[in-house]
């Protein structure tokens, strides 16, 4: 007997448990990602003309790469019905480029990476990294009117693409320049330092050209010398954009910028505008030029119809440098927990967190909470699933298949359950009623998770064909075949628990 069998039987087209990622989940994407939610989801996602912060908790499996992709999805939704007060999101969910410029930046060659000299500083780079690759991105492949911007909002957004733009799409000094010409900012007529050494230069040469005189060997040298004082202020210009690209390179760790790229960049600003800049320096101590840039950054977003920013933070266990070590993760995250940051105006962070952090959450200690104020966060600790809502879940995900088979065209006649045909097939129909309802979502319980439950019920339904054949069918799973299938499972999750099996 097969499982697509079995399943057709009852209406469904497609096995609702087989996938265990919801990055890669096409029933969750298809059809449960807008109508299927966790009791937790409206304080995880509030509102989005208001964003605000939370902090989730949750073991491997609960669900938290489910609830942001909800949450990109609803902001999708909300961006498309508010054009003009749209929320702008950061994925900041692969650490792994930023873990190596890091390691790189700081020359570790322990196993750690040099994790715990890791700042608040190193976060709000990457954020800004992304959040600015992201925009430059959309304003490259829009026609965006950027005259909206001010002066000094184009030159702020330049300058954040000086700093921020990681994009490898194309050669970052042509994504600037194209950016440079579309927002109006400073033609190249316009370069003082250039109209005085080419102006000096131009001179001499005309000079040269109008007094035969001049052109004798004894005079000409002198020439010389006002070309190279019409350069000497170009030449001062260009040592100062090396001082400030080299400051930048070094202060922001977990970025890797080409100095001379970002010399020639640095160049199109006036040194009075360089000079006011909060550019990132080692010398300047708590970081607080990045609050400056953020403000920068929210201003341009502003006049460019964003009125807030998401921040979603997930996938924390999975960079190569932390490999799942709960003190690797606690180094990386902990500095995110400032108060001041998360609580910033106009930002909204998501955290999805690993539950092994709230460990260590529990054991600090007050001055750690006077800085972090997790009471103001939206604490969600742990991201939790009883008997009764797995067992809701796992019928969702049967009317779901049932859903698309209908729509795919692929099953023309979709069982009930006895309650209306708009009910769909649910999870009670396909396990024998000698099962008890208690009992069930009891069992369903103790897997904790819809991770572990999708493959509970993908393995019980597997041994079930396996017992039977396609000659003498059975469209229920009997109490053995649960009994033994669900002892079986819960010895391995036991072992995985422990830290044996892969779970």
């Amino acid at each position: 007997m097969k499982i697509d069998q079995f399943l057709k039987h009852h209406g469904i087209a497609g096995n609702p448990f087989s996938e265990e990622d919801a990055q890669t989940d096409t029933v969750f994407k298809r059809a449960c990602i807008e109508t299927i939610h966790h009791p937790a989801w409206d304080k995880f996602f509030g509102s989005p003309a208001d964003p605000s912060t939370a902090l989730v908790f949750g073991e491997k499996g609960s669900g938290k790469t489910a609830l942001r992709l909800q949450a990109t999805s609803e902001f999708e939704a909300y961006n498309a019905a508010h054009p003009d007060a749209r929320v702008f999101v950061i994925s900041y969910d692969d650490f792994n480029p930023f873990l190596d410029h890091f390691r790189d930046a700081n020359r570790s060659r322990d196993g750690g990476g040099g994790l715990e000299s890791w700042k608040l500083q190193d976060h709000m780079d990457a954020i800004m990294a992304l959040g600015v690759t992201q925009l430059v991105d959309a304003l490259s492949g829009d026609r965006v009117d950027l005259t909206a911007l001010s002066l000094d909002e184009r030159r702020d957004l330049l300058l954040l693409a000086a700093v921020y733009d990681q994009s490898t799409r194309e050669p970052i000094e042509k994504r600037w320049s194209r950016l440079r010409r579309r927002s109006g900012f400073r033609p190249l007529w316009s370069r003082r330092d250039l109209q005085v050494g080419f102006g000096t230069t131009l001179a001499v040469i005309l000079l040269i050209a109008l007094f035969p005189a001049v052109r004798s060997m004894t005079v000409l040298p002198w020439l010389l010398v006002p070309i190279v004082l019409g350069w000497l202020y170009w030449g001062w210009r260009l040592f100062r954009a090396e001082w400030h690209a080299r400051s930048i390179r070094k202060a922001v760790r977990v970025l890797s910028r080409d100095n001379a790229a970002l010399r020639w960049e640095l160049l199109w600003f006036q040194p009075s505008e360089l000079g006011g800049q909060p550019l990132p320096s080692t010398s300047r101590g708590g970081g607080e030029e990045r609050y400056e840039l953020l403000r920068k950054f929210q201003g341009v977003l502003e006049k460019l119809g964003y009125a807030g920013i998401v921040v979603l933070v997930d996938r924390v266990d999975e960079p190569q440098m932390i490999e799942g070590d709960p003190r690797k993760m606690r180094a990386l995250i902990w500095p995110l927990l400032d108060h001041k940051f998360l609580r910033h105006k106009g930002i909204g962070f998501k955290l999805l967190l690993p539950i092994e952090l709230a460990y260590y959450l529990e054991k600090e200690d007050k001055e750690f909470y006077d800085r972090a104020r997790p009471d103001k966060l939206n604490l969600v600790k742990p991201l939790r699933w009883t008997g009764p809502s797995l067992y809701d879940l796992a019928g969702d995900r049967l009317r779901a298949c049932a859903a698309l088979s209908k729509q795919d065209g692929r099953v023309s006649d979709v069982s009930t359950n006895g309650n209306g045909a708009a009910d769909g097939p649910r999870l009670r129909q396909i396990i024998d009623e000698a099962v008890p309802d208690e009992s069930l979502k009891d069992a369903l319980g103790n897997l904790r998770t819809p991770r572990q439950l999708f493959k509970f019920l993908h393995r019980l339904l597997e041994e079930h064909c396996h017992r039977h054949t396609e000659d003498a069918p059975r469209w229920t799973i009997d109490p053995d075949t649960f009994r033994t299938t669900y002892s079986a499972h819960l010895r391995e999750l036991d072992a995985f628990d422990r830290g044996y099996g892969h779970g």
